[in-house]
């Protein structure tokens, strides 16, 4: 009997618990997160947008550069609401930090070595200081490789870094020429 009851509550209550929560976490995030500020057009020249996403906007009907500028500035916001994404304030896309220190290369390239060494020591007759010799060389060369291979994993965590943000500019960038072309104006 008392399970029923426990149940019964759960199955109306939970509900209407979760989406009252659920509604204060979306209301805080929206005041968390306000909207990006639309520039001043009044000090705008005509082709400012245009010229900043290094694009070229030839009036094809005959606007004038005041009608330019209002459409640019039109497209520049239905571009922003679009794409999520303005151009003037775009989200920094961060690299993770550079990895240094050990990277386990000079241990590994040790005990490769120190397993050479043993080797050649015994032809030679003394293993113990093959093997020392060979330890010291392997470390070295495992270091060295180590530390290569941190550096290329580095470059290329700031190359993916780089080519995110590109690739957001590049959807703004697709959605104003959708925009500023269907009001009539060639875009190169």
């Amino acid at each position: 009997m008392k399970f029923n009851f426990l149940l019964k509550i759960s199955r109306n209550f939970l509900p209407l618990y979760l989406l009252m929560n659920l509604q204060n976490a979306f209301s805080q995030q929206q005041q968390t997160n306000p909207p990006p500020a639309i520039p001043d057009t009044s000090k705008m020249t005509y082709n400012q947008i245009s010229k900043g996403l290094k694009i070229y906007v030839f009036p094809a009907k005959g606007q004038s550069q005041q009608q330019q500028k209002a459409d640019e500035f039109e497209c520049y916001k239905w571009a922003m609401e679009s794409s999520g994404i303005d151009p003037l304030n775009l989200p920094k896309v961060q690299a993770p930090p550079p990895q240094t220190g050990p990277t386990g290369g000079a241990v590994k390239g040790a005990a490769k070595g120190a397993a050479a060494g043993v080797a050649i020591g015994a032809i030679a007759g003394d293993a113990g200081k093959g093997a020392a010799i060979g330890a010291t060389a392997g470390a070295l060369a495992g270091r060295r490789a180590g530390k290569q291979a941190q550096a290329q994993q580095n470059q290329q965590a700031q190359a993916a870094a780089a080519k995110s943000e590109q690739d957001l500019k590049d959807s703004f960038v697709k959605a104003f020429t959708a925009c500023i072309k269907g009001k009539g104006y060639t875009v190169e």
